[in-house]
């Protein structure tokens, strides 16, 4: 599992980005994906999964 915080989340249209801890890349992340809702700022644990536009986030929760 990978660590990060949530730079960016949009409830209304269910996306948002991760900015990842040890390498500060950013990933999408779809509502799909999320485990527990999430907010700007919040610190979280995640997978990467190949997505059609590169990585994306998957099973995010808080921590």
């Amino acid at each position: 599992m990978s660590r990060g915080t949530v730079k960016f989340f949009n409830d209304t249209k269910g996306f948002g980005f991760i900015v990842e801890e040890d390498s500060n890349k950013e990933h999408f992340v779809h509502i799909s994906g999320l485990i527990d809702e999430v907010r700007e700022g919040d610190e979280v644990e995640f997978e990467l999964t190949e997505g059609r536009k590169g990585l994306n986030a998957v099973n995010v929760k808080v921590i």
